[in-house]
């Protein structure tokens, strides 16, 4: 132990009509779910791993804004009080470490099990449940799943339920509504736009096709090239309506230097720049995970 056990599981539940709600809330979705199963001085430190890996994927994605519950024990439950009482210490220990506001919510837990619950605020100011971390008294009974400690006898082990997205189809719907459509560009489906001036001039399409094979074969970049007949206007005009991150103009001046000529999506027009440049500064970007 610990043995951490993931799945992508498909949910449905039976919501009426009237409360559906785009991707936010559906009847069919799926939870990045994991059961930890640990012994009891295992358990402080998979609860804050598990929370603080969370946080961390939350903050990655541009959410700051939490309001934070720990669901306390229901007058009907299973389990002792005193794995209760352990397991809300436990989890009151992990926020109060964080140094997170955090309400009470007193009698809110599952009947197997207190649990925190992390809503993230969106855009228009509503929140939304997506991180759980909660205990679950309930299996290691049913199942009677049992570990043998280093006394050599068996004992009941705590099991963690953990979901850190929440559902997926969720969190998306909120990554979409949070940047408006216009993903950072580590996020973007496609990250770079190569538009030439002329398709039918053979040394621009040449230059073209090269910065595409450099950019996707080699530094797998998401890149598209506009090789279409459309007017030069009209592709840059569709690259941004797209809300592509970085729009390249390749003419015969571009080829010449070895340059390109860069349009980066909400900040206009960044002139010429080599493609070594380029190149380095878009990489860093994606690297660092930057929130623009």
């Amino acid at each position: 132990l610990p043995m951490r056990i993931a799945e992508m599981g498909t949910v449905y539940r039976f919501e009426k009509g009237g409360v559906l709600h785009g991707l936010l809330r559906v009847r069919g979705f799926t939870i990045d779910d994991a059961h930890i199963i640990c012994s009891p001085d295992q358990l402080e430190s998979e609860i804050m791993g598990a929370f603080n890996l969370a946080m961390e994927i939350l903050k990655t994605f541009g959410f700051d804004d939490f309001s934070i519950q720990l669901a306390t024990m229901p007058e009907k439950h299973v389990g002792t009080i005193e794995k209760w009482e352990k397991a809300t210490e436990t989890l009151r220990k992990t926020l109060e470490t964080n140094n997170l506001d955090f309400t009470i919510d007193e009698g809110g837990g599952a009947f197997y099990g207190p649990k925190i619950d992390v809503k993230v605020k969106d855009c228009l100011g509503r929140l939304w449940q997506c991180t759980t971390v909660q205990f679950d008294f309930n299996l290691p009974e049913r199942f009677n799943i049992t570990y043998v400690g280093q006394d050599g006898q068996h004992h009941e082990p705590f099991i963690v339920h953990r979901a850190l997205l929440g559902s997926l189809e969720r969190f998306t719907g909120l990554l979409i509504e949070q940047f408006a459509g216009a993903f950072p560009l580590w996020l973007s489906p496609v990250q770079v736009d190569i538009i030439p001036v002329s398709v039918e001039n053979v040394s621009i399409m040449d230059y073209c096709r090269k910065l595409k094979d450099i950019l996707w074969k080699e530094h797998k970049i998401r890149v598209k090239l506009e090789d279409s007949s459309d007017t030069l206007s009209y592709k840059i005009r569709q690259s941004q309506k797209e809300k592509i991150p970085y729009t390249i103009v390749i003419g015969e001046k571009e080829v010449e230097n070895q340059s390109v000529s860069v349009r980066q999506f909400k900040y206009g027009d960044k002139g010429q720049v080599s493609f070594p440049k380029f190149l380095g500064d878009i990489l860093e970007e994606i690297k660092t995970k930057a929130i623009k």
